[in-house]
């Protein structure tokens, strides 16, 4: 569950107070990836995961408000109503009513916005990921003592998508994710962000709600 939740830590919006200390040309990169995901009727990506734990491979769909998510032996799925999620060591999955306002919720449907309330960010310059330019742009976050202190985006110059992005957490250690392929509106039947218990022989169902 821990790997899962680094990776929340990034996609929740946090709803605090914004100040003013907003570096213009990194708003305009924002910007313009945030622009470009809304554009989108649905997505699909494979990313690569690094971090204390080792190395992981992950995929992850999107389609307007409902997402599925698979790393590291777990599977998260929501229609934008219900949350499941599979524990393939355990074979048990935990179903709970989604809320995607709330700040607990991981909720990838909203990574081009996270940057829009609680944080700072400003340019850190072009790099190369996987032979393709990108702009790099640091967010931190405007309340002290959270457990991410640090977000650095890489968003691609060319298609404005997001190409990889690193966490510094609290007590210095980086996790990283690369987006390995990314694919734009593709068609996705709406089941598919439904878990299917007929799909996991002996599945333990946890009904939380």
């Amino acid at each position: 569950m821990k790997k899962v939740a680094l990776l929340w830590a990034l996609m929740v919006g946090l709803v605090y107070p914004s100040v003013a200390q907003k570096d213009k040309k990194a708003s305009e990169i924002l910007d313009a990836m945030s622009k470009k995901y809304q554009s989108l009727n649905s997505y699909k990506a494979t990313f690569s995961y690094a971090g204390e734990g080792g190395k992981y491979k992950g995929d992850l769909a999107v389609k307007k408000n409902a997402f599925r998510l698979k790393l590291a032996g777990q599977e998260v799925f929501t229609d934008g109503k219900t949350m499941s999620t599979y524990i393939k060591e355990t074979n048990e999955v935990n179903v709970q009513d989604y809320d995607a306002g709330s700040s607990g919720e991981f909720n990838p449907t909203k990574i081009y916005s996270i940057y829009k309330q609680g944080y700072n960010y400003k340019y850190i310059g072009e790099q190369k990921q996987g032979g393709q330019p990108v702009d790099v742009v640091e967010l931190t976050p405007e309340k002290k003592n959270t457990q991410i202190t640090k977000v650095q985006i890489a968003v691609n110059k060319k298609d404005k998508s997001v190409k990889g992005w690193k966490l510094t957490d609290k007590s210095g250690k980086v996790t990283s994710y690369t987006i390995d392929s990314f694919t734009p509106n593709v068609a996705i039947a709406d089941t598919y962000f439904v878990f299917d218990k007929s799909k996991y022989p002996g599945v333990e169902v946890v009904d939380l709600r």
